[in-house]
């Protein structure tokens, strides 16, 4: 028996707004460093979930400051693992609901090309005026930057050159604006279709601590079905393999 087309059209239709009855917002604080990741994310959640993303992006260290001031996140992603833990253990956000999402890559970084050669060298020869990093005390990759650039014995060296700035994507702004001539960034901001503008040195993992960033769900997401459900989201295939696309572990 051949079923009319108003029964499929009706059946479309109830399903439609059954998703949408459970449809939902949620408000999420994201690290400047997965600002395109989440873009795309968003849009993707959006349409397999039915919720809504309202993000905002800025530094690790300004939305935990925030957070505890009271402002209406219902999940971080941050750019280290241990901000996400600390809510946690202040109350401030859910135990148990800790995830990592990704894990971050540190790259030396300038517009021009022939600037960075392939082995960082450029750091000790000293041939520019300005470097770029985020403030390591709000941002974890301007930590990794400082604690690269101990590693390699130019720190000091190299501090009256600083341009600090207040979070990974104003460095990248410093350094793509050329304010700076290059700078520490994350590897996510400037790897497009797998090739690199400019030129640029990716930062050997053990000169600087892994960059695990984590997800939590904070205290105002608790018991709201579209946090579970982001954090759910960013564990399964098909958001690794977007973030995977943007030059991070997973």
């Amino acid at each position: 028996m051949t079923m009319p087309r108003a029964y499929f059209a009706l059946l479309a239709a109830l399903l439609f707004l059954s998703r949408a009855a459970h449809a939902d917002e949620v408000s999420v604080a994201v690290a400047a460093n997965f600002m395109a990741p989440m873009q795309q994310l968003a849009a993707a959640f959006e349409q397999d979930s039915g919720h809504k993303i309202v993000a905002s992006f800025g530094s690790t260290g300004k939305f935990y400051a925030q957070i505890k001031a009271g402002a209406p996140f219902e999940v971080l992603l941050a750019a280290d693992d241990e901000t996400p833990a600390r809510l946690v253990k202040e109350s401030f956000a859910v135990a148990g609901s800790q995830t990592t999402y990704a894990i971050g890559k540190l790259v030396l970084w300038s517009a021009k090309p022939g600037i960075v050669d392939g082995a960082g060298a450029v750091l000790k020869h000293g041939n520019f005026d300005h470097i770029a990093l985020a403030n390591p005390k709000l941002a974890p990759y301007g930590a990794a930057a400082i604690e690269a650039m101990r590693s390699l014995d130019v720190h000091d060296a190299l501090l009256p050159k600083f341009v600090t700035a207040e979070n990974i994507a104003q460095t990248y702004q410093f350094v793509s604006t050329g304010n700076a001539l290059l700078g520490f960034v994350a590897l996510a901001q400037v790897l497009k279709d797998g090739k690199i503008d400019g030129s640029a040195w990716l930062v050997p993992a053990n000169l600087y601590r892994p960059i695990r960033q984590d997800a939590v769900i904070l205290d105002k997401g608790r018991g709201k079905a579209a946090a579970a459900d982001l954090i759910k989201y960013l564990r399964s295939d098909k958001a690794r393999a977007v973030i995977k696309s943007f030059g991070y572990d997973v």
